[in-house]
């Protein structure tokens, strides 16, 4: 499974206009070179708060781009990076246990939270607020976007979505959500579906049992848990996307960000 393969929802797949935007793809600076990047930012406010915008499992495609201005129509400068320029392109693989084999079990978490540093650097740069970041990533992203949360302390609040808790995607990832709760530096919104095959409702009961004994930024967390949704309720280019609770998620995630990025 791919992106290419698991698209075909064109009825709810959701198109931001770039009307009022500056956008576009950068090659960004970062530790050892340079990485592909995409921002959106709107065209005519100043020193805007930033949000990070972390991909799903499929890589850096046209839904989080889309994200990003979704979030610039907010008001916000938004960025995600190709974080696996190094090992691939996961647009060429069509099986998901071949993608994770090969691309995704290679990333490890160190290379993800130092892009994402950089990321903030650029942002900079750029005209973005850097005492207001935020960070919010999608299934693979999600987990990531716990652990940018605990790794940098101008991180001011992030939103998880259907992230995993407990394990990642191989060796190189060797802590997880749950390990690292007492470090949280940013409230976390983790928004799970109660269908999620991947994510157990077990390892989110554990999730929120160590968010209320954690670090200040963890007991301030939340987590919602929409009953009927599964995995990537928010993914509105595939089947798996409920248009209310992906709504609804939208709007909380909208609202923490305005709550800790004033």
């Amino acid at each position: 499974m791919s992106y290419s393969s698991i698209t075909g929802s064109a009825e709810t797949a959701i198109h931001t206009t770039t009307e009022g935007l500056r956008h576009g793809v950068v090659d960004m600076p970062t530790f050892d070179g340079t990485i592909p990047a995409y921002f959106a930012a709107p065209a005519d406010k100043a020193r805007p708060a930033l949000i990070l915008v972390i991909q799903e499992i499929f890589g850096l495609h046209e839904h989080i781009r889309d994200v990003c201005r979704r979030f610039a129509r907010q008001g916000y400068m938004a960025v995600a990076v190709d974080l696996y320029h190094r090992q691939g392109d996961a647009a060429q693989y069509s099986d998901m246990s071949m993608l994770i084999n090969d691309i995704v079990s290679k990333v490890p978490d160190e290379q993800v939270l130092a892009d994402l540093d950089a990321s903030v650097k650029w942002a900079e740069t750029q005209g973005a607020d850097s005492a207001r970041i935020g960070v919010t990533g999608f299934c693979w992203g999600g987990r990531l976007t716990w652990m940018y949360a605990a790794h940098n302390a101008d991180c001011k609040a992030g939103v998880a979505w259907y992230g995993k808790l407990a394990v990642g995607h191989g060796p190189l990832q060797r802590r997880n959500p749950i390990d690292i709760a007492n470090e949280l530096k940013a409230p976390v919104l983790g928004l799970y579906g109660g269908q999620d095959a991947s994510i157990p409702l077990t390892d989110v009961r554990r999730m929120q049992d160590a968010l209320k004994t954690g670090s200040a930024a963890a007991r301030a967390s939340e987590v919602v848990v929409y009953p009927e949704s599964g995995h990537a309720f928010y993914a509105d280019y595939r089947p798996s996307y409920n248009a209310g609770d992906a709504q609804d998620a939208w709007l909380k995630a909208l609202s923490w960000f305005k709550k800790y990025l004033v």
